[in-house]
């Protein structure tokens, strides 16, 4: 699932259409207003998010509304945390014992 989150979040118009959900639901047309790409296209990146799922979607009358799913991003976060505190300690420790080493003249 982790590879499905980071997938999704590797393509700029995906991180956009998240970025206008976390404002608050929208329809598949709202969502696809502010981007130079076609109905199909906005669709295949939703799928992407839902599939990961980042986004869920519903059909209200003719219209698909879509909301985001805050959670589903909890697992990533998880994930980079634990690597950044990782690599950071990691990165201090090897700064500390440069430091330490003697110098040869």
């Amino acid at each position: 699932m982790l590879d499905h989150t980071f997938n999704a979040l590797a393509d700029p118009t995906r991180r956009a259409i998240l970025a206008r959900l976390a404002q608050g639901e929208a329809t598949v047309g709202e969502l696809a207003k502010p981007f130079a790409i076609s109905q199909p296209a906005i669709s295949r990146h939703l799928k992407v998010l839902e599939k990961a799922s980042l986004i869920s979607n519903e059909r209200q009358g003719k219209h698909r509304r879509c909301r985001l799913r805050p959670e589903a991003l909890d697992s990533a976060a998880t994930w980079l945390e634990f690597h950044r505190r990782f690599w950071t300690g990691s990165l201090d420790r090897l700064d500390a014992h440069l430091k330490s080493e003697k110098k040869p003249r």
